[in-house]
């Protein structure tokens, strides 16, 4: 025992890090409401946070409007393995999806690489007693003991939520699924990946039907791959996705069946003299939305965001820049691969402000009536009660303020890819690696943490 036995030396970098990446935030999205906000995880999690809603007098008291807490989590997907490719499947939820609310129920839908799962949500509070063939501990009882019949009562009991898989649609994609997008029929919904798109209907799980197929005939012939897609909010027989070279494809099911050919094709002409080895790279489209309205679409790729008129497919109506002080950087960014990341974008309730991620915690909002941007921060200080979220600024030259951040101080692994707006109220999530923030504006004109 008096030795001095030197101990194994342990990585606790390491170690930290393979803890925590299991609970990096992959996707966050509000239901139809707003009264139930999902995330999922890299580990397979689906956590759902409920609206607490406050009597009137503190509210206005508080300028609050409800915490979001906790209600349920669940284990959505855990990894698989496809023998037939000899490939890992992670459990990472890429995509939630709310359905329409039609009853006391919530359903939804969560897909990792390859599965899309619908689950119902549903809360219970009374437990039936007084069975005749069991007992209390749910045990069968011997018949010939059963002397007179009872009704079963229902008696009140602790509040349980429970959440169940209702439908499991498997074997539709060949290739990592990246968007799944809920039709306004209430019946349907599409599923990409990057070659295909599959409509599903929610009640059949052992068949889709594929409605674009841009895989050809020989994969060396391949220029561009499918990154997201979505149905419009309104006209359940139109949808878009977008490609890896910029482009939008509108696409309309009523004039076929299998939609190869597209309704309008929405690009933006390249300058010849501004091309470079990035430009496709950074030109990819990694989320497109439509407005509320349905007459805009809303796109990002890595330097900016645009907004597109469906009626005018000649260039975008409005492009605001989110980090172009990266432009210089570009080397670097490829190197590390942050090129590549792919950064979410969304629209407020009434599709006048838009809203999008960047680097060192930083997230950018666009007033689309004056062109004016701003850069908040998503920081540890914010999240406390009544904190003011504070505006940032990137130094890129000129007279430098007091609080301003170098282009070359920016730390790239604290990125903000994913984000939801609250379809009717100014409450905004924010998901900063494990980290979720909620803000909402305040009755005074600043916006302020939850």
């Amino acid at each position: 025992m008096g030795e001095d036995v030197e101990s194994p030396k342990i990585n606790h970098t390491f170690l930290r890090d393979y803890v925590t990446e299991a609970d990096v935030i992959s996707t966050v999205e509000f239901n139809q409401t707003g009264d139930l906000l999902a995330t999922g995880d890299k580990g397979g999690r689906v956590v759902i946070f409920q609206r607490e809603t406050e009597s009137k007098g503190e509210s206005e008291e508080t300028g609050d409007s409800g915490e979001y807490n906790v209600y349920s989590t669940f284990q959505s997907h855990e990894p698989d393995f496809d023998y037939l490719k000899s490939l890992e499947i992670e459990e990472k939820i890429n995509k939630i999806r709310w359905l329409p609310q039609q009853n006391a129920a919530h359903f939804l839908l969560s897909t990792n690489d390859k599965t899309i799962k619908l689950w119902k949500v549903s809360e219970r509070d009374k437990r039936p007693e007084g069975y005749n063939l069991k007992d209390e501990e749910g045990r069968l009882k011997d018949v010939s003991t059963i002397t007179s019949l009872q009704v079963p009562v229902l008696r009140p009991t602790d509040l349980m939520v429970e959440v169940r898989p209702r439908r499991v649609f498997s074997n539709g994609h060949t290739y990592h699924v990246n968007s799944i997008s809920v039709n306004s029929d209430g019946e349907t919904y599409l599923s990409a990946d990057d070659l295909r798109i599959n409509m599903w209907h929610l009640g059949i799980t052992d068949r889709s039907f594929n409605i674009v197929d841009i895989k050809p005939a020989n994969m060396e012939d391949l220029t561009e791959v499918i990154t997201a897609a979505e149905f419009h909010p309104q006209h359940c027989h139109l949808f878009v996705y977008s490609s890896s070279k910029g482009t939008l494809r509108l696409c309309d099911m009523r004039a076929s069946a299998l939609c190869d050919k597209h309704t309008k094709l929405f690009e933006e002409p390249e300058d010849p003299g501004s091309r470079s080895f990035f430009s496709e790279i950074i030109s990819s489209v990694s989320d497109v939305k439509f407005s509320h309205s349905g007459r805009y679409l809303l796109t990002r790729d890595y330097l900016t965001a645009k907004v597109w008129d469906l009626n005018m497919d000649k260039g975008p109506v409005e492009t605001y820049q989110v980090h172009e002080y990266l432009r210089s950087k570009l080397c670097s960014l490829y190197e590390n691969d942050c090129i590549f990341d792919k950064f979410e974008c969304v629209w407020n309730s009434s599709d006048s402000v838009i809203m999008t991620g960047a680097y060192n915690s930083f997230f950018r909002m666009f007033d689309r009536e004056t062109g004016r941007g701003v850069t908040l921060e998503a920081w540890r200080e914010s999240s406390k009660p009544r904190a003011v979220l504070r505006t940032r600024r990137v130094y890129t030259g000129g007279k430098r303020r007091r609080g301003d951040v170098g282009v070359d101080s920016l730390d790239f692994t604290k990125k903000i890819l994913h984000m939801a707006w609250h379809p009717s109220e100014n409450i905004i999530a924010i998901a900063a690696t494990n980290n979720l923030y909620i803000f909402q504006d305040r009755v005074s004109p600043e916006t302020q943490t939850q």
